[in-house]
């Protein structure tokens, strides 16, 4: 029996738990097994992802041109921007560092855009066939959502620690808020995607009359 072939649960007349995936036949208001609310799977779900995947870009563009970190010390004052951070750490040989760095701040953030943006335009344009292929895609997005502010978390390590007077200090630059923001929508937008659509394919806008 072929993907397209396997009856889902839309397909028997059964509607999926968010929650903890108990099925329950259609028109059940709320689940019985952990009272999460049920709601019937709408591609029209798909405008909010697309909303906050958009905003997310839109704040992660400044977060790469405004400086991320500010260090002043005895001897002058010092802007970082993400990659400018990246490159002076490479030319100090911190070369672990400038790599999680650079995975956490720029190639995780720009595979996430566009992990999402293929999820968001696959559903309701293929066939079952792929669905597992988009799922585990789903999930690993999921799962790095949770790394992505490790550039934020290292900027207000150091802005608490590291204030020694006139000597030296440390503050977060405007790229921070922009690159937190960016993170969240980003997040936000992931889950906000109903990963039941994918096992939907072109079927999604043909409910029952």
């Amino acid at each position: 029996m072929t993907p397209e072939a396997i009856p889902t649960a839309h397909d028997c007349g059964l509607i999926g738990c968010t929650s903890c995936g108990r099925v329950w036949p259609q028109g059940t208001a709320r689940c019985a097994r952990c009272g999460a609310p049920l709601s019937p799977v709408d591609s029209a779900g798909l405008q909010k992802v697309w909303a906050w995947l958009i905003a997310g870009i839109i704040f992660y563009i400044p977060a790469n041109l405004y400086p991320m970190l500010r260090t002043s010390t005895i001897t002058g004052s010092q802007e970082n921007t993400i990659l400018g951070g990246v490159v002076e750490l490479v030319a100090h040989h911190n070369y672990g560092v400038a790599a999680i760095v650079f995975l956490a701040s720029i190639m995780i953030p720009l595979a996430k855009f566009l992990a999402i943006s293929y999820l968001a335009l696959a559903v309701g344009h293929e066939n079952r066939a792929g669905g597992h292929r988009h799922l585990w895609l789903y999930e690993v997005v999921e799962f790095i959502g949770r790394w992505s502010m490790i550039d934020v978390f290292v900027v207000a390590i150091l802005s608490a620690l590291v204030q020694l007077g006139f000597v030296a200090s440390i503050h977060p630059g405007p790229a921070a808020v922009s690159f937190a923001l960016s993170v969240a929508f980003t997040m936000l937008s992931a889950q906000s995607f109903d990963p039941r659509l994918i096992w939907r394919g072109p079927t999604v806008n043909k409910e029952p009359q």
